[in-house]
């Protein structure tokens, strides 16, 4: 009997490693509408911002979408899904290099008239809060909306190298913001409250910055390099 209870125990426990493959769903998981936006193995779905292909700075690396500071100058860029969203409950994993830098831009309207994406879309914050020299203000901490909202209370990043847990809700104009599980930011797009933390933000110029609650999501091109995975939605 022991000998069975301990391969039954085995048996449940590399169940739960194969559920838990990186970039992969469960059952559980497609039956609640959750689809990858990225598969571990190509750029599919993605390209540069205003191009039609992806920068070679961005590579796939060991089921991870890296963006590769090693690579010529060329070759950057944000990256964007093909694709645009509305209302969505969005997952993913993050690392950054010591001092590094990033973001995660969503509501990006891609058109040639905005020269990047941040003009149009608000952004979660990547960074590594400790080396990074982007680390002084406190809504610029990881998991912040940045420059609007969140401080080093809701901002508590792994450190460099290791993975963090992004959860972003979008419902109707509704913004919720989670990393690690710490919920950064809860409120309104366009909302009084919303519209004050523009008016004291370095985007208070930026006409057209967040006036559509739907656009393309992007991982944002900056110092530093940084690691992506397990990027799932499920639309609402």
């Amino acid at each position: 009997m022991k000998g069975i209870l301990i391969f039954a125990g085995l048996a449940l426990l590399s169940s739960a490693v194969i559920a838990q493959a990186p970039n992969t769903l469960t059952n559980k998981e497609k039956k609640e509408g959750w689809k990858l936006l990225f598969d571990g193995k190509t750029t599919q779905g993605w390209h540069t911002y205003l191009r039609d292909t992806v920068g070679s700075k961005w590579q796939v690396k060991d089921q991870t979408l890296v963006f590769d500071t090693s690579q010529a100058e060329s070759g950057g860029g944000d990256l964007v899904t093909n694709e645009s969203y509305e209302n969505y409950e969005l997952k993913l994993e993050w690392k950054i290099s010591k001092g590094g830098n990033s973001g995660i831009i969503f509501d990006v309207q891609e058109d040639p008239k905005f020269g990047a994406t941040y003009l149009t879309g608000p952004e979660m914050q990547v960074l590594d809060n400790k080396d990074a020299s982007d680390n002084k203000k406190q809504s610029h901490l990881a998991g912040c909306l940045y420059d609007l909202a969140g401080d080093a209370t809701v901002s508590k990043p792994h450190p460099a190298g290791e993975w963090n847990q992004v959860r972003i809700l979008q419902n109707k104009g509704h913004l919720t913001l989670w990393l690690n599980g710490i919920q950064t930011y809860d409120g309104q797009i366009g909302s009084d409250e919303w519209n004050k933390l523009v008016a004291n933000s370095k985007f208070k110029h930026t006409s057209n910055f967040a006036k559509v609650a739907a656009g393309k999501i992007s991982l944002q091109e900056h110092p530093g390099s940084s690691g992506w995975r397990n990027i799932k939605i499920r639309l609402l």
